[in-house]
């Protein structure tokens, strides 16, 4: 079955940087984009950033764009959310997604806290 696991999520402070990243398994992950999402305290969850299956087009959140970049590498079935210059407002559960044949998967996430 499909399964997405997200990890490198922690407690930064403003102005850091870090690093998710989400392993899948389960279906052939070159063969399709991937996503990253978000959901702050008290919000709804957002797209945060989409790539395609072999990264050549990318797709950013106006809230991120210029500070965090998406990339993949399917030799390690592996997406990764470079974060940079964070703010508070970053603050967030960070989920992985796939969809696929109109099926949405989800990994459990990984809290992301910016506070000084």
């Amino acid at each position: 079955q499909v399964q997405l696991v997200e990890s490198g999520g922690g407690l930064v402070q403003p102005g850091g940087s870090l690093r998710l990243s989400c392993t899948a398994s389960g279906f052939t992950f070159s063969r399709w984009p991937m996503s990253w999402y978000r959901q702050g305290p008290g919000k709804e969850r957002e797209l945060v950033a989409t790539i395609t299956s072999y990264g050549n087009t990318l797709n950013y959140a106006d809230s991120v764009k210029g500070r965090f970049t998406i990339s993949r590498d399917n030799a390690k079935n592996t997406v990764y959310l470079q974060m940079n210059s964070l703010k508070s407002e970053d603050t967030a559960v960070y989920y992985c997604n796939v969809l696929r044949f109109n099926i949405a998967y989800w990994g459990r996430g990984t809290q992301v806290t910016v506070s000084s």
